[in-house]
């Protein structure tokens, strides 16, 4: 069971959702507005937020970028009419986990539901360690340089089948596999976007990581020695 937060302004769409969300024993708040959502993922965090783009007051991309800009990780499946490669691809930048275009099965939702939250997981305190770059695959935490960095599901995911290749060049076809898995059919502009964002939180100037890329292959992770 798990703490959904439905954002769809459409009854004919909501309604139903909401009702075989609760037969799957999700606890559901729905609302049909983009600004209220804001709020409530950052003054009581669910553990997905469903998140429809077409809302009347505020773009589901506008919501998302905020809850993103004020440091929220909650999990985030957008739901959309829009099923164009760049509306996804501007979705993913904003830093959804995954998207979903309407019209969608019940059991497509819940399979995604799942595995996204599967991947979530609970968070666990950190353990001393001098190493540059730490990814505690249990905890889904990652540490830099000793400070916690604040991923998304997919950067975390992306992350750590890097970090299992240290040093080895990734193929751009085995991050889509393990990362995006059997139920992405979308192009491989989203694995460029999330790249982008992570190289963002993890890649300083002079700083022990760097996250290459081999054109037309992959990406390559490399981790500097700890300061002695």
């Amino acid at each position: 069971m798990a703490r959904v937060l439905l954002v769809e302004d459409d009854d004919a769409i909501a309604v139903p959702l909401e009702r075989a969300l609760r037969r799957d024993e999700h606890d559901v708040v729905r609302t049909a507005s983009g600004e209220e959502a804001v709020q409530l993922v950052l003054t009581d965090p669910p553990d997905l937020l469903l998140l429809d783009l077409g809302l009347p007051d505020l773009d589901g991309l506008e919501v998302c970028r905020r809850i993103r800009e004020a440091g929220s990780l909650v999990v985030v499946m957008m739901l959309t009419a829009r099923g164009d490669e760049l509306d996804r691809v501007v979705g993913l930048d904003v830093g959804a986990d995954d998207y979903l275009s309407k019209p969608f099965s019940l059991a497509e939702l819940s399979a995604r539901m799942r595995a996204l939250l599967r991947r979530a997981g609970p968070a666990a305190p950190p353990a001393k360690d001098r190493r540059p770059l730490r990814v505690d695959l249990g905890a889904r935490r990652v540490f830099l340089d000793g400070e916690e960095v604040a991923l998304t599901v997919k950067e975390f995911d992306l992350l750590a089948v890097l970090h299992r290749q240290l040093g080895q060049v990734v193929t751009r076809e085995q991050l889509m596999d393990q990362v995006w898995d059997e139920h992405w059919f979308g192009s491989t502009k989203t694995l460029d976007v999330t790249v982008a964002r992570l190289r963002a939180k993890l890649v300083r100037s002079g700083g022990p990581v760097r996250l290459a890329t081999t054109r037309g292959v992959g990406f390559r992770l490399e981790v500097g020695a700890p300061d002695a």
